[in-house]
């Protein structure tokens, strides 16, 4: 069975410091998706000169980077907004480590910045969403991907039979959460780790519910353990195998299902004109849709767990953000008889009015 050795570091310089996947994919889901809303107006000649389009990426940026972050927030961790430090990032919605993003608040920052962007441009706001929903899975796709590779968001247990069953040497970080007798069997992994032993490990173990400084000691051997498994540690790796749970990979289940899929299926849907607002609304309900099939195989946040219905909190979003979806779909579809050209016709129409 697979077990999880992959950096977190495209690029590592020093220490903690160096490029990471997951700002890495972030840019290339940017870039790729800049260049799809590119070809898109231009095929469609619907008045929007390169210089906007530009723009409109910036604005599209700033309002993923925005939302998502302050979506974490609000959606799932509000204490952050009052959390302060006195070291960098000062504030805890700053400290992006601490949860990261949300694609929730991702879109509903995209939209916002479409709209502001709408309103200073004349450009049809409708038209905008469509053009941010096309692109936006390129995003969240490169963006699930990067998850694996950080081993976060890690899937539910399964069947050790399950042919693509991982095994996430980052869920020793829970362990220290009402279970101990499991940190206390990692003695003979740690023991595989320079700088540690054995027999200092378990006087810690047995002092961390009394000592500050027991604890402070456990919780950086689990970040070594984690740290020498993706230096390509084999020995520690080999012995910390037979204590974790194989798991789903929910992070590439969700690569494909709200990123490639998604994208797939509003690309084909656009090849023929559409009334302004379908694309996006279609976006709306299928990643909903898709969302909360993942979740079904993605562990919920440990500070949150399972709620009403046994569901999780991204899947009580996603029923809301359906919800949202079809009550837009039945609203668009009665506002205009305009239709924008699809990528497969050569039609053209100017849309700098509402």
């Amino acid at each position: 069975m697979y077990v999880h050795d992959l950096s977190p570091y495209l690029w590592r310089i020093s220490g903690d410091f160096g490029v990471r996947w997951y700002g890495f994919s972030y840019f290339l889901g940017f870039v790729l998706g800049y260049l799809l809303i590119r070809w898109l107006v231009l095929r469609q000649k619907t008045g929007m000169t390169a210089t906007q389009v530009g723009d409109f990426a910036t604005y599209c940026i700033v309002g993923a980077l925005v939302g998502g972050r302050l979506g974490y927030c609000l959606f799932y961790s509000p204490d952050l907004f009052v959390k302060f430090r006195g070291d960098f990032p000062f504030w805890g919605v700053f400290a992006l480590n601490e949860g990261g993003m949300s694609s929730h608040g991702g879109i509903i920052g995209l939209a916002l910045a479409a709209t502001l962007f709408s309103m200073q441009t004349g450009i049809s706001r409708l038209y905008l969403f469509d053009l941010v929903t096309v692109a936006g899975p390129i995003g969240v796709f490169f963006g699930r991907i990067a998850n694996f590779l950080n081993g976060e968001l890690v899937g539910r247990p399964c069947d050790p039979s399950f042919p693509l069953a991982v095994k996430f040497p980052s869920d020793i970080y829970q362990w220290t959460a009402g279970q101990l007798d499991k940190v206390a069997q990692l003695g003979d992994v740690i023991d595989k780790v320079p700088g540690f032993t054995k027999d200092k490990w378990q006087l810690w173990v047995e002092s961390f519910r009394m000592s500050a400084d027991a604890r402070d000691s456990v919780r950086d051997g689990l970040v070594h353990i984690v740290r020498a498994i993706q230096d390509g540690n084999l020995a520690v790796k080999e012995a910390l195998a037979p204590l974790l749970t194989p798991r789903y990979p929910s992070q590439l289940f969700a690569a494909v299902g709200e990123g490639l899929l998604t994208f797939l299926i509003l690309f084909i849907l656009w090849y023929k004109p559409r009334r302004p607002g379908f694309i996006t609304a279609t976006f709306i309900v299928l990643y909903a849709a898709v969302r909360i099939a993942d979740e079904c195989f993605r562990m919920p946040d440990a500070f949150l767990g399972y709620q009403l219905w046994g569901l999780t909190r991204g899947q009580w979003l996603s029923v809301g953000m359906m919800i949202i979806g079809f009550v837009l779909m039945f609203l668009w579809s009665r506002n205009t008889t305009l239709r924008i050209p699809g990528w497969g016709r050569g039609h053209s129409v100017k849309l700098h009015r509402k």
